[in-house]
């Protein structure tokens, strides 16, 4: 465990620039679709605004007016999940196209890593979207049988069957939801590595997976820990900033004569503060949870198909290229005569 933690904080570390180039400029196309599709949200409903927000003391909004305004945010929510899961999709294929790299030793540009995560999107993509369905399609049956029920039949009597179905169904259910992500984990690395397609490559990972299920499982877990643990840390000073920015506003609101524009700088300070935090913070806990899981797929294939002798094979034929390219001596000038010639 020790060797694959520090493994992927190792190849954070030497290739920041392409692991942080890429998972910023997905943050940042991410974020400029969503300001985009709520700016023409709010643009087209400023009616609605207006009928919900902008009435006189006393006056309740209408009911229908609630509805509507809600109901107008809907695609942007849509919207929203579908440009969380792309963004998700393209640092699930980053992660193990860098370990790719890495094991052989071979460095890479911002450019290569941006074409291969681009090309294996559609694959990785249909990995997650299976797995979250394999795994998450019971839970939402269950509570797609329950919760109506459990509304339908709330007379006060006490709690109905529906409920008490419902709760240890859940908590049943959790150690099978944990086996099979764990079962799926590697099934991105594989999309990416082997080039399979989203059945094939769960089916792979299982295959992987099988006799060392809780190694991979305690290995994953603890990843994520570390992962949550250095991106609070990370965040924190920001928030911290943030918080000193708004403590003379708030200090002078609490005796009475705010200045409004020093409590909006405040604001607008402690936002920015907690942005640049989250994104910061966001790296490290997308990117590092995936390198740990592209380096399990790499050391399973170390153990189970001497993985090792192709890695040293590729790594020789890379670095005698590099020499041959490098020791070849530099065309000698063409002579005078040559020259008219040509």
């Amino acid at each position: 465990m020790s060797e694959i933690l520090n493994g992927a904080f190792t190849t954070f570390r030497r290739y920041a620039k392409p692991l942080i180039g890429v998972m910023l400029a997905v943050q940042a196309v991410g974020v400029m679709i969503m300001v985009a599709a709520i700016g023409v949200t709010v643009a087209v409903t400023q009616d609605r605004f207006a009928a919900v927000f902008d009435l006189a003391p006393g006056e309740d909004p209408d009911g229908a007016d609630v509805a509507a305004l809600f109901l107008s945010f809907v695609p942007a929510g849509v919207l929203l999940l579908v440009v969380v899961t792309l963004c998700a999709a393209m640092i699930a294929a980053l992660c193990p196209a860098v370990v790719q790299e890495a094991v052989v030793g071979r460095p890479t540009t911002f450019v290569a890593m941006w074409s291969r995560c681009w090309s294996r999107l559609p694959s990785v993509l249909g990995t997650l979207l299976l797995t979250g369905l394999i795994v998450g399609g019971p839970i939402l049956v269950l509570y797609a049988v329950c919760i109506p029920l459990i509304v339908m039949s709330a007379d006060g009597s006490g709690p109905p069957a529906a409920l008490a179905v419902l709760i240890p169904g859940v908590l049943l259910y959790l150690p099978v939801a944990a086996w099979l992500m764990t079962r799926f984990s590697l099934a991105p690395a594989v999309a990416v590595c082997e080039g399979l397609g989203p059945v094939a490559s769960l089916r792979r990972s299982s295959q992987l997976v099988s006799g060392g299920w809780w190694r991979v499982f305690g290995i994953s877990l603890v990843g994520s820990i570390v992962a949550g643990a250095v991106g609070y840390a990370i965040q924190m000073p920001f928030g911290l900033v943030g918080m000193v920015s708004l403590v003379p506003a708030l200090s002078a609101g609490s005796e009475g004569h705010a200045d409004p524009e020093e409590i909006i700088v405040g604001i607008i300070v402690y936002a920015i503060a907690v942005l640049v935090g989250g994104v910061l913070s966001a790296l490290f806990q997308y990117g590092f949870p995936s390198l740990v899981n592209a380096l399990l797929y790499v050391d399973l294939r170390m153990r189970k198909e001497n993985l090792a002798e192709a890695l040293i094979a590729t790594a020789a034929a890379s670095a005698s290229a590099t020499a041959t390219t490098t020791d070849a001596p530099a065309p000698a000038p063409a002579s005078a005569a040559e020259t008219g010639e040509r």
